[in-house]
């Protein structure tokens, strides 16, 4: 009966789940971060609050949270957002916010994810007048139809967005 441990089973699937609990960890501890930079208290920062009521939905420790706050104010905590504009497939624009400690490297390696899945880099602005600021973040000002196999591609291009470590949210004006 070699290699029918119950245990290696278990530890396998648990090392797989707890490797993306861990990637959404990541991204939520950044985006408290990010938000603490302006102002530490949660009553005072609704979009800190925001941040910390999103982690605390995914079950992040309370521990692991009061650490994000206290490293935005520390130069450990020089998480940068920057904002990503591009084009997807059919011309769909996308608006990508990221949270990181190297913006080169986090740059270098978005416009790899979109040209392997048919996007193009765009210039500040370039992408940016097709959504409109509101407090949530951004939404888009009108919708853009796209065909069937463009659809397709671009929920390919998002979900390779989605899974980079350092992007908090992607948005597109794709109906």
């Amino acid at each position: 009966m070699s290699g029918h441990s119950h245990w290696a089973g278990i530890k396998h699937k648990k090392g797989v789940v707890d490797q993306k609990r861990g990637q959404v960890f990541s991204k939520l501890l950044a985006a408290i971060t990010v938000a603490a930079r302006t102002e530490p208290n949660p009553e005072f920062n609704p979009r800190l609050r925001a941040a910390v009521l999103k982690a605390r939905e995914q079950k992040v420790p309370q521990e692991n949270i009061e650490r994000a706050i206290k490293r935005a104010g520390t130069a450990e905590g020089s998480l940068e957002e920057i904002l990503i504009e591009a084009h997807g497939p059919g011309g769909a624009a996308i608006l990508a916010a990221a949270a990181t400690n190297n913006r080169n490297r986090t740059i270098s390696e978005i416009k790899k994810i979109l040209s392997d899945a048919g996007g193009k880099w765009g210039e500040t602005g370039s992408a940016r007048w097709a959504f409109e600021a509101d407090l949530g973040g951004w939404s888009p000002k009108f919708s853009h139809g796209l065909s069937p196999e463009d659809k397709a591609k671009l929920t390919s291009l998002i979900s390779a967005l989605e899974a980079h470590d350092d992007i908090q949210a992607v948005l597109s004006n794709a109906d």
